[in-house]
């Protein structure tokens, strides 16, 4: 009888068991939903290049925001900027979703992160600035999902509703370990 209400439950307080009635979780019902303006194999080429640049280049536009200087943070003054917040959102909301995605997706944005502050020590040695880097990627790997929907014939899922936004980001990771027969 406990076990028939477990199962009838709408969700569940465990990160990334979010279930239906029968069984099926948020993160796979938005998979399936993006999944349907994503089917030309062009398209899906495009986006596994555009789709990290567009991460990478937010990513470098949020963090050259100006940042307050927090003195009470001692030497830690200068390692949080908006970007922090920007990238703990992001991993809360994927780990609500799926903690294996987010644990990826994590360990992908320390590395942005870390290509990142090298863009910024190339900027103090005489190359452009960050901001001018990754307006650039921006706009270019737009350019570049806009002309995959346009080879597609359908628009992108951003357009009904805002959350795809981030959700195209772990449906690439997700494609990748379903590949490798990993569960995610």
């Amino acid at each position: 009888m406990a076990s028939s209400k477990i199962s009838n439950n709408k969700k569940s307080d465990m990160p990334g068991k979010t279930t239906d009635a029968d069984g099926t979780r948020a993160v796979d019902v938005y998979f399936a939903k993006y999944a349907e303006s994503h089917q030309n194999s062009t398209n899906e080429l495009i986006h596994f290049i555009c789709i990290p640049l567009i991460v990478f280049s937010l990513l470098g536009l949020v963090w050259s925001i100006p940042f307050p200087n927090l003195s009470f943070l001692g030497a830690y003054n200068g390692v949080f900027n908006w970007a922090s917040f920007l990238i703990a959102f992001s991993i809360y909301y994927y780990l609500k979703l799926s903690p294996m995605l987010s644990y990826l997706m994590l360990f992908i944005l320390f590395g942005f992160s870390y290509a990142i502050i090298g863009i910024e020590h190339w900027h103090k040695t005489g190359g452009p600035a960050l901001w001018q880097v990754s307006l650039i990627i921006f706009l270019v790997s737009w350019v570049g999902q806009f002309i995959g929907h346009k080879i597609e014939g359908k628009k992108p899922s951003f357009l009904d509703d805002i959350k795809f936004l981030l959700i195209g980001p772990i449906y690439l990771l997700h494609l990748v370990l379903k590949k490798l027969s990993i569960k995610y």
